[in-house]
């Protein structure tokens, strides 16, 4: 199991590495809206995510609102195949954000 990290690799694009799984989420997870402070368009890189659930599912679409609140635009990309899994299946609509690389 990997922690959950938001790295900041230039300027409004972040990479998330780790785990996005129920295990990893503490409040240092729960709380990483750091990176919406950062500019108007924000891109996040999941590529380096090794396993993601429901859990994940969850933090993505609460990074979504808080985005919405700051008018952010919030950009996806590199997104685990189960997020996308679970997003189907849940008849979430959040093509918005999601991007296929």
């Amino acid at each position: 199991m990997n922690k959950l990290a938001i790295i900041n690799e230039e300027a409004g694009r972040f990479s998330v590495e780790g785990d996005m799984i129920f295990s990893t989420m503490d409040k240092k997870a729960l709380n990483s809206f750091a990176f919406l402070t950062t500019g108007k368009q924000i891109t996040l890189d999941f590529g380096k995510v090794s396993n993601a659930d429901s859990a994940g599912l969850a933090l993505m679409i609460e990074w979504i609102k808080q985005a919405r609140t700051k008018r952010v635009q919030l950009r996806f990309i590199n997104i685990p195949e189960q997020i996308l899994n679970l997003a189907k299946l849940s008849n979430l609509d959040l093509a918005e954000c999601f991007s296929a690389g």
